[in-house]
């Protein structure tokens, strides 16, 4: 059916029709649906925004956890065009981002811009490689793989750079926590608070594991802020995404809410992240040889097959020659 579309395109429009027919089609598409997206409706996600922006407003005397920078004005006007329709999505990919590091107001208008422009300037390659390079008869799967493959591929990798900047960061958590509880118990057991603690061993921490370090001062700016020191630490858990976290923040909430020693908690939890970084690095070093077996057999059998059966076919070729 496509070869069908094709050849009557080309009949009527020379060699260049199917192309001028994409964009022809792409041109309508957006004249006719991108300001229906654009259109600012009067949805219940604005008004509730603007109901908490202007309660945030009037509340002078309370402080201000946002970020320095004002909103986007640009992005503001398409504001319904770059978020999500429904609140669990917004929240969703407002998380990712959290988690990836990325903490501005405007970050969830930032990534679905950063996907439409790299798809749009994707297609737009595409199309010119499609008309000046593939070649005077190009098929019709080679016309759709390289018009649409780039599209989609500028497209996508606004959620794979997140993706891996998620997992990065959980890593860096995880191999920075324990010694974070050690000094955190230094600290406690040292004469400090728990709060003085955590802003010490965030800029102890900055140099060789910033994400967690990031982490530590932002719960420690919440809670000179006076925000409840329980939904903090949730907080910041919910942040990091990391399992060892979690259960750190419910040991000291526990330990808060039953009057128990935050130092004896910290002391037996440190020593229990401790053995889990051992079990994890054992549990590298024990894949490494099944690793380096699958690569020694690629790189080595080969060449020592070459080399050992060789000789014998040359040999064997050079008995039924004259």
């Amino acid at each position: 059916m496509l070869d069908i579309i094709k050849d009557m395109l080309v009949q009527q429009l020379g060699p260049m029709g199917p192309a001028i027919a994409m964009g022809v089609i792409g041109l309508f598409v957006i004249l006719l649906f991108v300001p229906i997206m654009m259109a600012r409706n009067n949805d219940p996600l604005r008004k509730l925004e603007e109901r908490a922006n202007a309660k945030a407003s009037q509340d002078a005397a309370g402080p201000k956890l946002r970020h320095k920078g004002k909103k986007n004005k640009t992005l503001d006007k398409y504001s319904t065009f770059l978020e999500p329709k429904t609140e669990e999505e917004l929240g969703e990919v407002r998380l990712k981002l959290l988690q990836a590091g990325y903490r501005t107001k405007d970050a969830v208008r930032y990534y679905y811009f950063a996907q439409f422009m790299l798809g749009i300037l994707g297609l737009i390659g595409g199309v010119i490689y499609y008309l000046f390079f593939l070649g005077p008869n190009p098929t019709t799967q080679q016309m759709i793989m390289w018009v649409v493959g780039p599209g989609a591929a500028g497209y996508m990798f606004p959620k794979y750079w997140i993706t891996r900047r998620v997992e990065e960061r959980k890593e860096q958590i995880q191999d920075g926590f324990p010694d974070a509880l050690d000094m955190m118990l230094v600290c406690i057991e040292a004469g400090q608070s728990m709060d003085q603690s955590i802003i010490r061993v965030g800029k102890e921490l900055y140099a060789s594991f910033p994400a967690l370090a990031e982490e530590f001062e932002l719960v420690s700016l919440e809670m000179k802020a006076g925000k409840d020191k329980a939904q903090v630490l949730n907080d910041m858990a919910e942040r990091a995404g990391v399992q060892d976290v979690a259960s750190f923040v419910t040991v000291l909430v526990q330990s808060q809410t039953f009057g128990t020693s935050v130092s004896e908690a910290l002391r037996v939890y440190a020593s229990e992240m401790r053995d889990k970084r051992v079990m994890r690095a054992e549990e590298k070093a024990n894949k490494l040889p099944t690793k380096m077996t699958l690569t020694t057999m690629m790189f080595t059998v080969p060449p020592l097959l070459i080399i050992l059966v060789g000789p014998s076919v040359v040999g064997i070729q050079n008995m039924g020659g004259p």
